[in-house]
C-alpha cells in the first residue's frame, strides 16, 4: 500500500485520541444554562415577570424594542432588593424564595431556581436598578462590569436586558421576525395577566402602547383578554373535589375553534402545558365537540404544593402530579358538568327552575351526578316506548346493546300510524307523560301564552318544511332541528342505560393471539383484575406474547388485538381510568350510531302537542344543546334581532 493510499483511508474511530474529563468553565456553563431557560425574548419577558409578581407587585410594565431583541425592560413597583443583595441575585441558584429541601416540595412562587437572572446575563447586556421601601435612593448594579452606583427610581425594580444573545450569535440567528418575537412576548403576558387579575399589566413596544390591563375582576379580565365574547360563549367552573379546586370558565362547543389558541391551564396559578389535563378537557367534550374543533378554556387547578412537583422543567412549564389519576378525574369531572347543563338553562335559568315538573316518579336510572335526573315520565306499557324507542321500563335497566337495538326501530311515519299500531295507546310518540290515571297531569295549552312562555325553549308554533321546529319563548323565537335534538335524546337515555349495567364481557371462540412487549406482558400480570373490569381477559402466553380470550360484549365488533393494545397503551401511559375511557369512548360511538337512526327523520310531521313535548325533553335532558355529532340543535333569534331584520323602531 503506498504512502497515498494510507492517507485517504480514515483512521479507526478507536484510534481517535481521546478527550479528558474536566469542569466546564462558569461562563460555558452559564451560557448552556441559558439555552434550557432562555429561548427568546418572550422567555425573558415571562421569567421576570414571575420574579415582579413574586416581588408583590400591583404593577409591571413591559417595554420592548425590535420585538425584545434590541432591548427588553420590566418594571414593577413591588418590594425591591436591598442594596448589599443586588450582587448576589446575579450569581447562579442564589435565591430568597426556598431555602430547605422542604420549601422546595411545597413551592408556590413563581420562581425558585435562581437561574433566570445568571442565566439571562450572560448572554445579554443586563442591568438592575432597584429600590426598597425605606431606602433613600435606589442602587444600579451593570450585569457585565459588576459595578454599584446610587441610582433615581421609586421603589420597585427595573431590570434592563439589552441585545440580547449578542455573546452568542448563532442562536441569534435562530430568532424570527420583529412582528412574531413581539407577538411570542405578549402571549407570554397574557398567561399572566389571566391568572393574575389583582395585579395591572402594560406592554409597549418601540414607544407604542400595545396592551393594558387594569386591575379587575376574574370575569372582567378575562373578557379584556380573550375578547367579551369568549366571557359570553363560556360557562363558569367553581367545584371543590378532592384535596383540589377546579376553577375558570370554559367555553361552549359552539364556540370551539379551529386552533388551540385559547387554552389556557394553570397549576397554583402557574401556567402549564400538561398531557394529563388536556386529555381529561378533550375527554369531557368528547360528546359536544363537531370534528376536530378545538374547546376554549381558562382553568385553574388549586392543589395542595406537596402533591405536586413543579421542578421538572428548566422554564417550570410542565409539572408531575403525585396522583395523576386524581388529578385526571377531578378535572374530567368538573367541565362535564359544567357541560352537562339542560338545554335552554343559560338562557332563564330561574324560569327553568320556577316551571313545574312533569315527572312524577323518582328516576329509573337515579339522580345524576351533576344533581339532575334523567327523564322518566313514561308509560308502563312496553308498548308506549316500542315507537319511538325512547324510554326503558324498570326490567330493562340492565340491557346489553343487543336488547337495545329492538327499541332503536324508526318511528312510525305519523302519529295516527302509531296509534293504530298499538292496541289501547292513547298518548303519542313524544309525549312523555304517563298515561293512565297521571295522564291529567296538567299540561299548557297551546293558548296560553303567558305560561309557555316560562319554558326556556317556549311552547311550538309550527314545523318548517318538515326539519324544524319552530317555537316562541320570553325572548323571541327557537329554532330546533328536530332530529339533531331527538338524537340526544336518545342517545343520553341509552348512556343511562348501558352504565347502570355491568359491563359484561364476551369470550371468543378462538382466542387472539399477538407479539408483545415485556412492557405489555408485565401490564397484564400486574393489572389484571383493572383489565376484567373493562371487559377484557387476556392472558400470557409466554414472554413475548399475549392471548385476548374475551373482549367487552357492548363492542362485539372491535378488533380484540387493537382494542387490547390501545388500553395497554393508556394504562401504560396514564392509569387504568383513561384506559377505561376508552372502551367507554368505543361503547358510546356505538350508542351514537343506534340513537342516530332511532331519532325522528325530517320530513316527519309532527303535531303541536309532539313538539312541545321534544321541548320539554330537551329542557331535561344533558347536553341538548349539542347533538351527538357536536353540531347546535336549537337557535335563539331575540326579539331585537327580529326587529333588526325589518328594520322595526328606525
Amino acid at each position: 500500500m503506498n504512502v497515498t493510499e494510507s492517507l485517504d483511508t480514515p483512521a479507526p474511530a478507536n484510534a481517535a485520541q481521546r478527550r479528558p474529563i474536566r469542569e466546564l468553565p462558569d461562563e460555558l456553563v452559564s451560557q448552556i444554562a441559558a439555552g434550557e431557560v432562555v429561548e427568546r425574548p418572550a422567555s425573558v419577558v415571562r421569567e421576570l415577570v414571575d420574579n415582579a409578581l413574586d416581588a408583590g407587585a400591583s404593577q409591571v410594565t413591559v417595554r420592548l424594542s425590535a420585538g425584545g431583541v434590541r432591548a427588553i425592560v420590566i418594571e414593577d413597583d413591588g418590594c425591591g432588593i436591598p442594596a448589599e443583595e443586588i450582587p448576589l441575585a446575579l450569581k447562579r441558584h442564589a435565591t430568597s424564595k426556598i431555602g430547605s429541601l422542604a420549601e422546595l416540595e411545597g413551592v408556590m412562587t413563581m420562581g425558585f431556581r435562581g437561574e433566570a437572572l445568571a442565566a439571562i446575563a450572560s448572554v445579554s447586556d443586563m442591568a438592575i436598578t432597584s429600590r426598597t421601601p425605606d431606602a433613600p435612593h435606589a442602587q444600579r448594579l451593570e450585569a457585565r462590569s459588576g459595578e454599584l452606583a446610587p441610582a433615581a427610581r421609586a421603589s420597585g425594580t427595573s431590570i434592563e436586558v439589552r441585545e440580547l444573545f449578542f455573546s452568542t450569535p448563532a442562536r441569534r440567528k435562530f430568532l424570527k421576525s420583529d412582528a412574531t418575537e413581539l407577538a411570542h412576548a405578549l402571549e407570554a403576558l397574557k398567561r399572566h395577566a389571566l391568572a393574575r387579575p389583582d395585579v395591572s399589566f402594560a406592554l409597549w413596544h418601540d414607544g407604542k402602547l400595545i396592551a393594558q390591563w387594569r386591575k379587575a375582576t376574574h370575569e372582567q379580565r378575562m373578557a379584556d383578554v380573550l375578547g367579551p365574547e369568549f366571557v359570553d360563549k363560556s360557562r363558569a367552573v367553581d367545584v371543590p373535589v378532592g384535596p383540589m379546586r377546579v376553577q375558570g370558565r370554559i367555553g361552549l362547543p359552539e364556540a370551539a375553534r379551529n386552533r388551540s389558541d385559547q387554552q389556557y391551564a394553570y397549576v397554583n396559578g402557574r401556567y402549564v402545558r400538561d398531557k394529563l389535563i388536556t386529555h381529561a378537557l378533550r375527554s369531557a367534550y368528547e360528546d359536544v365537540l363537531h370534528g376536530q374543533r378545538q374547546p376554549t378554556y381558562v382553568l385553574f387547578i388549586d392543589i395542595d404544593p406537596t402533591r405536586v412537583d413543579v421542578n421538572v422543567h428548566p422554564t417550570k412549564i410542565e409539572v408531575r402530579f403525585r396522583e395523576s389519576g386524581e388529578v385526571y378525574q377531578a378535572v374530567r369531572r368538573a367541565v362535564d358538568a359544567a357541560l352537562s347543563t339542560t338545554a335552554g338553562a343559560q338562557l332563564a335559568p330561574a324560569a327553568s327552575s320556577a316551571a313545574p315538573a312533569l315527572e312524577t316518579q323518582p328516576s329509573q336510572f337515579g339522580a345524576s351526578a351533576r344533581g339532575g335526573s334523567s327523564f322518566n315520565a313514561e308509560p308502563s306499557s312496553a308498548a308506549w316506548a316500542r315507537p319511538q324507542g325512547l324510554p326503558f321500563t324498570a326490567q330493562q335497566s340492565r340491557l346489553s346493546l343487543a336488547d337495545m337495538a329492538p327499541l332503536m326501530a324508526p318511528a312510525p311515519a305519523s302519529p295516527l300510524m302509531a296509534r293504530e299500531a298499538t292496541p289501547g295507546w292513547q298518548g303519542n310518540p313524544l309525549d312523555p307523560r304517563p298515561s293512565g290515571a297521571d295522564a291529567a297531569l296538567p299540561w299548557p295549552a297551546a293558548a296560553d301564552t303567558a305560561a309557555t312562555e316560562d319554558w326556556p325553549l317556549g311552547r311550538a308554533l309550527g314545523q318548517l318544511h318538515g326539519v324544524y321546529v319552530l317555537a316562541q319563548n320570553a325572548q323571541g323565537l327557537v329554532i330546533v332541528d328536530m332530529h339533531a335534538a331527538h338524537e340526544r335524546i336518545v342517545y343520553e337515555r341509552l348512556k343511562a342505560a348501558a352504565n347502570n349495567a355491568a359491563l359484561a364481557s364476551q369470550p371468543l371462540l378462538i382466542p387472539a393471539t399477538f407479539a408483545a412487549t415485556p412492557t405489555e406482558v408485565a401490564l397484564v400480570e400486574t393489572r389484571h383484575e383493572e383489565l376484567h373490569a373493562l371487559g377484557l381477559d387476556i392472558s400470557p402466553l409466554g414472554p413475548t406474547s399475549l392471548a385476548v380470550r374475551a373482549r367487552p360484549a357492548a363492542l362485539p365488533d372491535a378488533d380484540p388485538v387493537e382494542l387490547a393494545r390501545a388500553v395497554l397503551h393508556d394504562m401504560n401511559e396514564v392509569d387504568a381510568a383513561q384506559a377505561g375511557r376508552l372502551v367507554t369512548r368505543a361503547r358510546d360511538d356505538m350508542l351514537a350510531t343506534m340513537a342516530c337512526h332511532g331519532a325522528v327523520r325530517a320530513n316527519r310531521r309532527l303535531t303541536l302537542e309532539e313538539m312541545n313535548a321534544l321541548l320539554r325533553q330537551m329542557e331535561a335532558t344533558e347536553r341538548a344543546d349539542q347533538c351527538n355529532h357536536g353540531r347546535p340543535t336549537w337557535r335563539q333569534l331575540s326579539m331585537k334581532e327580529l326587529d333588526n331584520l325589518f328594520l322595526r323602531g328606525r
